[in-house]
């Protein structure tokens, strides 16, 4: 079985690598074909010259057949270098580092709370099936999915942040706080800020875990294996956890390989919304100058992440079923 499952993961781990291949040359072509000139924001700022127009796209690559520049492109992110943004004039890199850590942070708030507490209220949902409980939540989850995440921030923003007070609407820090405050003030007024992109974002991704969960639930209570656990005097809870919550999960995996991209990507229009310094923004402006480099290297990182949440869902199965493990 081991043997089975390292040469599934070797063969995975090829696929992953064709895929991103596909998804990368796909995306290097039509940013070059879609219409638009990278170089026009910097034609904006001042009157450019032809010769420094000419400079420019030499020194960017831009000037080259795009056959020529993906090549360039492939070299350079083999070695770790990604381009140089044509927005801020410093390394693709260096800026995605830079816009990690309050991605990693919204995104991990948001799918921590979204497979725990999503998943808790789905399952209380299959097992009041019917109830006033049951139908309250369906109502709360139908209109966090029918809520666009945009409109629903800019709400936040203007009835929490602006008119009541209550919480800042943008930014990741106080710029007036002391810069000597203690670490317990500087992670309150980080925490603060943290609130409105986090329920933003957690509004509008639990009603899915919670549709998903609920519906599994209801199905594995169905089974005859559960009809039998109960028969023979099992304790509810254990029939339950034990029998159909465990086997209830795997469709809720799916969704946490789908939702796994928003720690890289974070959400662009709501990072945008609450000036979230993170990479969601930092794509917004990306496309906003067309700046190519910076959008490949955004754009790379997201895909890679989403095959990559194919990948851990797919082991996730394999250790919840020993059947999927038989099997590879």
């Amino acid at each position: 079985m081991a043997r089975g499952l390292s040469g599934w993961l070797a063969a995975r781990a090829v696929q992953a690598m064709a895929t991103l291949a596909v998804v990368l040359i796909l995306l290097f072509v039509l940013m070059r074909i879609a219409p638009g000139d990278p170089l026009g924001r910097l034609a904006s700022d001042r009157p450019i010259t032809p010769a420094e127009t000419a400079a420019l796209r030499a020194r960017y690559g831009l000037d080259r057949p795009i056959a020529a520049q993906f090549a360039s492109y492939v070299q350079g992110a083999v070695r770790g270098d990604f381009g140089t943004s044509i927005e801020y004039g410093r390394p693709v890199g260096a800026l995605i580092a830079e816009r990690l850590p309050a991605t990693f942070l919204l995104g991990g708030v948001v799918l921590l709370v979204n497979f725990t507490v999503g998943i808790w209220l789905g399952a209380l949902q299959a097992t009041n099936r019917g109830t006033l409980l049951d139908r309250l939540l369906t109502a709360v989850s139908l209109a966090g999915h029918a809520v666009p995440s945009f409109w629903l921030g800019l709400v936040l923003a203007w009835l929490v942040g602006v008119r009541w007070r209550l919480l800042p609407a943008a930014g990741m820090q106080n710029p007036l706080l002391d810069p000597d405050a203690g670490l317990a003030a500087r992670t309150a007024d980080l925490l603060a800020h943290l609130a409105l992109p986090a329920l933003t974002l957690c509004v509008v991704s639990l009603a899915g875990t919670m549709r998903y969960q609920r519906r599994a639930m209801i199905e594995v209570l169905r089974f005859p294996y559960i009809a039998t656990a109960r028969a023979k005097g099992v304790p509810e809870s254990q029939v339950l956890h034990r029998h159909a919550w465990r086997n209830a999960l795997f469709p809720v995996l799916t969704l946490f390989g789908l939702w796994l991209p928003i720690l890289v990507t974070g959400a662009v229009f709501v990072e945008s919304v609450f000036a979230w310094p993170g990479l969601g923004l930092l794509a917004a402006d990306a496309v906003g100058a067309r700046d190519y480099p910076l959008l490949m290297g955004t754009a790379a990182l997201a895909a890679g992440l989403v095959i990559l949440g194919g990948i851990v869902t797919d082991l996730a199965y394999a250790m919840l079923d020993p059947r999927v493990r038989a099997a590879a």
